[in-house]
């Protein structure tokens, strides 16, 4: 098999305050993508290297996964994750998870399970003590940020998308999806095809920004279809937010890894902030 330069990608989300701990942000994203690289650089596969760059995103309060999750009208959390790497196009997912600080890794432990793909609600929570994932008190997932941001619409999905040496590619998405969302709400986070899509022949997207317009337009699989014919990981981000503004009536955004490890990311909001990473990189790169 011939060897691939590994690359990574990582957003903190479409729905990210642009007036608000842009420091922080710089930060956090910095932090997720130094997680993913460092698995990357050392041998690593691409579906090690997303989920930890997610589970950094995750364990950051700045950001709308895991701890520092939004609210629903209930003031309480439910999370939403997927992963799928490329090469089998195993997937996996959860959706109104609670209690534990790292929804990625139950879903990535589904991935590996092979026979399902997606558990929500109740049946979520019994796959994860069936698989020994730890659990928390839902209230260390509540912070005093996102009690207070109740009743607005800031927040943003955190995601990754990774080029590994053996070039699989590997694409995973988490969020607490919409502040003061109702409970039971799902979004494209946790559908494949929608928030989250890899394609080891031709490239891997995490999207975020409003969950139901991007699974409207199917946005991440539409992002794939669009590679396949512009054959430049940019452009294709730009016809896809585009696609997703016309067609899906919405805003957001999405990062794209071809095959080749060319990067792409694009979208329509304020604010996005984005890192990544390549063996060209000293250190991770940050655009806001």
């Amino acid at each position: 098999m011939t060897s691939r330069v590994p690359a990574l990608i990582v957003h903190a989300g479409a729905g990210a305050d642009p007036a608000s701990g842009r420091e922080e942000l710089r930060r956090g994203t910095r932090d997720a993508v130094a997680a993913g690289w460092a698995v990357l650089h050392q041998g690593g596969g691409a579906v090690d290297a997303v989920e930890a760059a997610v589970c950094a995103m995750e364990d950051n309060p700045r950001f709308n996964a895991g701890r520092g999750s939004v609210l629903t009208t209930q003031g309480t959390v439910e999370m939403d994750a997927s992963i799928m790497e490329g090469d089998g196009l195993k997937n996996g997912a959860v959706a109104c998870v609670t209690a534990m600080r790292h929804p990625i890794s139950l879903a990535r432990l589904i991935l590996e399970g092979g026979r399902y793909s997606f558990f929500v609600g109740e049946g979520a929570m019994a796959r994860a003590r069936a698989l020994g994932v730890p659990f928390c008190d839902p209230e260390e997932l509540i912070t005093d940020t996102q009690r207070k941001r109740l009743e607005s619409l800031t927040g943003g999905t955190v995601g990754a998308v990774a080029l590994d040496r053996r070039g699989l590619i590997a694409a995973a998405t988490s969020t607490g999806g919409t502040a003061g969302k109702l409970p039971g709400r799902v979004g494209d986070s946790a559908l494949i095809g929608c928030g989250t899509y890899a394609e080891s022949t031709s490239g891997g997207v995490s999207c975020t920004g409003d969950g139901e317009a991007i699974i409207r337009v199917v946005l991440a699989r539409r992002t794939i279809d669009i590679l396949k014919v512009v054959a430049d990981p940019m452009h294709a981000c730009q016809v896809a937010v585009d696609v997703l503004v016309e067609e899906g009536r919405g805003g957001g955004g999405l990062i794209c890894i071809d095959w080749k490890g060319r990067l792409g990311w694009a979208h329509s909001t304020p604010l996005m902030p984005v890192g990544f990473m390549s063996p060209g990189h000293d250190a991770p790169a940050l655009t806001f």
